[in-house]
């Protein structure tokens, strides 16, 4: 019975591990399509030709280029403005995982470690953040500052930090009781050495996991911005605003909202498989 278990466990940890391959092979794919856009895609993405509108995929216009994707309702190419569109997914991912990491470590870290008014303080933040609507806090921030690369990337920082303080203040106060640290508090190190050489190493383990799956959050929160024109005005080439252009043509034009929805899917998917495979090698009960 316990080696039937163990093997079942040991097939769970193989097939995660292989997805987290195939995420890893398609996060890669998509970054170096995001890189080499300019050689892949076959025309500039916000190049306008009404001669050659709504041209399915595989589909040759008069000149005899080849739309592998077919065109929009403008003429303009799908796949070079997905391509395009890529780098913007890419850029708001990345700058707000990052942003938002470092925010909710910082503030995790002195919450857990220092205790008492300060960690009271900043867990009510927290909470208060948390309780927020997210949809009005974009709304508002657009307001004020109006739809641009970086109030996306602002909001996105405002509303996962939270996260990232809960996931780093639980890892200190488990961490801040161990031997090794109470040896290194009772040698006379400083409460900001205990911090970065001891607590903050054995702290980033969680915060990688959660860095993951919040990155597929954040392309997805970019995306329904873009849809909802909150998001980065055209004629920029967006996932979101590909969506929301074709839904008009989704009977007639199918390929303007699947292959953008496609593309989500597929990155969003594969930054959740890097995900799980992180976290199984993370944590060895899930081995």
């Amino acid at each position: 019975m316990i080696g039937r278990r163990r093997a079942r466990g040991a097939g769970v940890g193989l097939r995660r591990m292989s997805l987290g391959l195939l995420g890893g092979a398609l996060a890669a794919g998509t970054v170096m399509a995001a890189l080499l856009a300019p050689a892949i895609a076959p025309a500039p993405p916000t190049a306008v030709s009404l001669g050659n509108r709504l041209l399915p995929p595989m589909t040759r216009d008069r000149a005899g280029v080849l739309h592998p994707l077919g065109t929009d309702q403008l003429g303009r190419d799908v796949l070079s403005r997905i391509v395009y569109g890529a780098r913007i997914s890419l850029i708001v991912g990345i700058a707000s995982v990052a942003l938002a990491g470092v925010v909710g470590l910082v503030a995790g870290l002195v919450s857990g470690y220092v205790g008492s008014i300060v960690d009271s303080v900043i867990m009510r933040v927290v909470d208060l953040q948390l309780a927020f609507p997210f949809i009005l806090l974009a709304l508002a921030i657009v307001a004020l500052l109006g739809p641009s690369l970086t109030n996306i990337i602002l909001v996105s920082v405002i509303t996962s930090w939270p996260v990232y303080a809960r996931t780093a203040r639980a890892s200190v106060l488990v961490i801040r009781s161990l031997e090794y640290v109470e040896a290194a508090r009772g040698s006379g190190a400083s409460a900001g050495r205990v911090l970065l050489r001891h607590v903050l190493p054995n702290a980033t383990g969680p915060m990688l996991v959660i860095a993951s799956f919040e990155m597929a959050r954040v392309i997805i929160v970019e995306a329904a911005m873009s849809f909802l024109g909150l998001g980065i005005r055209p004629p920029t080439p967006t996932w979101g605003n590909m969506l929301a252009d074709g839904r008009a043509y989704i009977r007639d034009a199918w390929w303007l909202s699947t292959f953008p929805g496609l593309a989500i899917m597929l990155l969003a998917g594969s930054v959740n498989f890097i995900g799980d495979a992180v976290r199984d090698a993370l944590d060895p009960r899930l081995r």
